[in-house]
């Protein structure tokens, strides 16, 4: 599904020159749960964007359904990002002024559905992760644990492709974080596709595998599943 050659990003601020990621090798395979963990700055968040297509290598290849993503434009790139990958936030990343069926249907308003299909697909998201009789509610009448279903709710209505979540227990405490974790396992069961980042090992291990970053080198990365089935989609 995924697949990384020799991806280096270096950020250049003034002279200096930051090696955020070293020749990243990676394969993530469908229906595969996967943490990225490391310490803080070691370029778990810079590896997770890259994947997101929020941000681009500086050399190397990044390969998705083994058509490279150097190649699409930066229409196809939105549109990857609209339909096939869904991001879950540290900070949850709601906006305070809509309610909580807004913000799940905030991303379907790009993609041209027709309101019963919004309607249903928001209804289904909530249902989903348990939080169908908060929808009216606006995200500052929530706790934090149900403000990230509700970020979690809102990756998935599209129905996307992968789920890129980037420390989505960072903000909880340590139960609300287990159930946060006890839920996205569930969807892994259910067929999604997840790649996590953590800090934390109590959460890494709900994982299938656990690739370990250390100042930009991948140092541990362990043996994907066989792979299954396209997944992109451009046209």
């Amino acid at each position: 599904m995924i697949r990384l050659e020799n991806v280096t990003k270096i950020y250049y601020t003034d002279d200096v020159e930051t090696h955020a990621l070293d020749q990243i090798d990676l394969e993530i395979q469908r229906g595969e749960f996967i943490s990225i963990e490391g310490p803080s700055g070691c370029g778990k968040s810079t590896l997770l964007s890259i994947l997101g297509l929020l941000d681009t290598p500086t050399s190397g290849e990044y390969f998705l359904d083994d058509d490279s993503v150097a190649a699409l434009t930066a229409a196809q790139r939105t549109r990857i990002r609209s339909r096939s990958i869904g991001f879950i936030f540290q900070a949850f990343n709601l906006i305070n002024d809509l309610t909580v069926r807004e913000n799940v249907e905030l991303p379907l308003t790009y993609r041209s559905l027709p309101p019963a299909e919004r309607t249903e697909r928001v209804r289904a998201a909530l249902e989903r992760v348990g939080v169908a009789h908060r929808a009216k509610h606006y995200p500052t009448q929530l706790s934090g644990g149900q403000q990230q279903r509700v970020a979690i709710a809102r990756a998935l209505v599209g129905d996307p492709l992968i789920l890129l979540a980037d420390e989505p227990t960072g903000n909880l405490d340590s139960k609300n974080g287990e159930a946060v974790m006890e839920l996205l396992r569930d969807l892994h069961q259910g067929g999604a596709t997840i790649c996590m980042v953590t800090h934390d090992a109590r959460f890494a291990r709900y994982a299938q595998r656990t690739v370990l970053l250390f100042d930009g080198h991948l140092m541990v990365a362990g043996n994907p599943p066989p792979a299954v089935g396209p997944v992109m989609t451009t046209a």
